[in-house]
């Protein structure tokens, strides 16, 4: 098992060939514009005779090319899914006003529609594809497992069932040698409520972007269309997919449990890296560690990675699969999550916690006297332990990280790249400088999510974790202190919180950006003299606050991408500047932008606090 996986941990990338054009099985070429139509949908399994009728309601042949234009309708609701490079819904009733919009109808055509996406990108029939496809234990993931796996098969494409996996694990099976299947799909919604569901995508090349995934998704409300199915409909869209399934050769889907595959990768790493010489098999023996899944999909990482090495993992907690997560929500940023998992560590007299969200490819960690390492203290504790391998590397991290961990990586000899909010903005960046020659071995946003060059530009909380592992490992046995040392000249701002400013009106995009300018001329106009616009701005506008005696806060002012929201930042060094800075952009607010429909209430709050 573990000789199938080359080159030591890192994996073998298998890439195909592409072009832009789609084309259906039949040859239609599809442009992907929303007025084309594409091949019909034929329901083909391998052993199928017959075609499957283009709705429940019995319209039989498919119009002409070009005769049915897609409705909006139609296609903005399959656009609304959209949040950056996943696709993501409300997927059962259980809170008052939210409304399922994502319904086994709608995930039937966006597995039909990643069939033919992914066949024209690879130049191969859809027939011959091989997708596997997993899911973390939300309560709507079978029903939209079986939809998926209709949509899919319809096209004659082979289904891999993993069942229960993580996200990491999803795309691994892309490329590891003696599987690389040609794409791979898991269906979560990370660390949102239990009614909510999504998908992400993945092949060889990695996860799929936004523009990708607004390509399918275009496509899929043209396969609705074309299929007179009314996505808003429950009743009949998923009578659809009903006898969509009906039709198929059940052959087409077979169970995998791949995650065992995924475990031993990660054991290989931690003993070759740590490659203790008394006990090579066994490098965890006589450590502690505890992990809180939450009830998510993590639970194996104690189970069949870190207590198959020797650890003790009797401390650990909600490593069974919940979808109603009735302990915490699994969330290494969410405060109860984190406070739990400090309690567990420090009763079990562990040397380190670990806590996963839900679909794993998020992680954060805990020292042994119970310290939290989440936010800005993670991503210095991944730069450290990046440039001591890769001194001089460039380290990119989204826009909202603090002054003190910029200095923490200079002082490392790091160059620090703060970009964008979005882990797929982060990790693009990466990717973007790697390709200019510039080494950037590590992307990391303050949510959790990071990547590393060595691992495919992945975000995979097990291999940060597993690094984080092995780091504590080392530095135990050669009588170092705990990982926490490590950030010890980690400065942190003494008080910090984010704004999310509410936009009322439906048209909020427009108001967000005029918000935005009018915050940068304002500062560019000097009215607050103790301000000044940071030298390198990505995302909306951040300010230097000089707040005396060579002290520096600092503020970001960034338009949502999709939400209503003007979203702020602010962070500072000195006892009541927190206030302080809030007092001078209420008065920006209320003066510059007095017109614009903006909720001040969260500022008001802190100043009435």
């Amino acid at each position: 098992m573990l000789t199938a996986l080359q080159s030591g941990h890192r994996w073998p990338l298998v890439v195909g060939s592409g072009r832009r054009e789609w084309a259906g099985r039949s040859g239609v070429p599809i442009s992907g514009r929303a007025t084309d139509i594409p091949a019909p949908l034929t329901g083909r399994g391998r052993k199928a005779k017959t075609r499957l009728r283009a709705s429940a309601v019995g319209v039989e042949e498919a119009p002409a090319e070009g005769s049915m234009a897609v409705g909006d309708d139609v296609m903005r609701t399959f656009l609304s899914l959209q949040q950056g490079s996943d696709v993501r819904g409300v997927a059962m009733d259980g809170i008052p006003g939210e409304q399922v919009t994502l319904t086994p109808g709608i995930v039937f055509f966006i597995g039909a529609a990643f069939a033919d996406w992914l066949a024209t990108k690879l130049s191969v029939e859809a027939a011959s594809l091989r997708v596997a496809v997993g899911r973390d234990p939300r309560l709507t993931g079978p029903l939209l497992r079986s939809s998926l796996a209709a949509g899919m098969c319809s096209d004659g494409v082979s289904m891999a069932d993993f069942g229960l996996a993580s996200t990491p694990a999803m795309f691994m099976s892309t490329i590891a040698t003696g599987y690389q299947y040609h794409g791979a799909i898991i269906i979560t919604a990370s660390h949102l409520p239990f009614n909510r569901n999504g998908l992400k995508f993945f092949t060889a090349e990695g996860g799929l972007d936004k523009p990708q995934i607004k390509e399918i998704l275009e496509l899929a409300a043209q396969k609705c269309a074309l299929a007179a199915v009314n996505p808003s409909n429950q009743i009949s869209s998923t009578a659809h997919v009903v006898e969509a399934a009906l039709a198929l050769d059940p052959s087409l889907v077979q169970e995998l449990d791949f995650m065992p595959i995924y475990s031993a990768h990660l054991r290989t790493i931690i003993k070759e890296t740590v490659n203790r010489d008394d006990n090579f098999d066994k490098p965890l023996e006589g450590f502690t560690i505890v992990v809180d899944a939450g009830n998510g999909a993590g639970g194996f990482f104690a189970t069949d990675v870190l207590a198959k090495l020797g650890a003790d993992i009797s401390g650990s907690q909600f490593l069974d699969p919940d979808g109603t997560f009735p302990n915490h929500m699994p969330n290494p940023e969410d405060k109860e999550a984190s406070e739990a998992v400090s309690r567990a560590v420090v009763a079990a007299g562990a040397d380190l916690g670990i806590i996963f969200d839900t679909d794993v490819d998020r992680s954060g960690v805990v020292d042994e006297s119970g310290f939290a390492i989440n936010s800005n203290r993670m991503i210095a504790l991944m730069s450290a332990i990046t440039l001591r391998e890769h001194p001089g590397s460039t380290i990119v991290t989204d826009s909202v990280t603090s002054n003190g961990l910029a200095a923490f990586i200079e002082s490392l000899g790091g160059k620090h790249f703060r970009y964008r909010r979005g882990y797929k903005n982060v990790i693009g960046k990466g990717i973007e400088l790697n390709n200019k020659g510039i080494e950037t071995h590590l992307m990391m946003e303050t949510s959790g999510h990071g990547a590393v060059k060595e691992n495919r530009f992945l975000d995979d909380g097990a291999y940060m974790a597993v690094q984080i592992v092995t780091e504590m490992v080392r530095r135990k046995r050669d009588g170092k202190a705990g990982i926490r040392s490590i950030i010890q000249d980690l400065k942190e701002p003494l008080e910090a919180k984010e704004y999310r400013i509410k936009i009322k009106d439906p048209e909020f995009k427009p108001i967000a950006l005029e918000a935005t300018q009018r915050f940068h001329d304002f500062v560019e106009g000097g009215s607050q003299r103790n301000w000044q616009l940071e030298a390198e701005n990505h995302e909306g506008w951040r300010v230097v606050v000089d707040e005396g005696d060579g002290l520096k806060g600092w503020c970001l002012l960034r338009p949502s991408i999709h939400d209503p929201l003007c979203v702020l930042n602010v962070e500072s060094e000195v006892e009541g500047g927190l206030k302080a800075t809030t007092q001078q952009l209420v008065a920006f607010f209320t003066t510059v932008c007095g017109d614009l429909p903006l909720d001040l209430s969260p500022l008001e709050a802190v100043l009435n606090a």
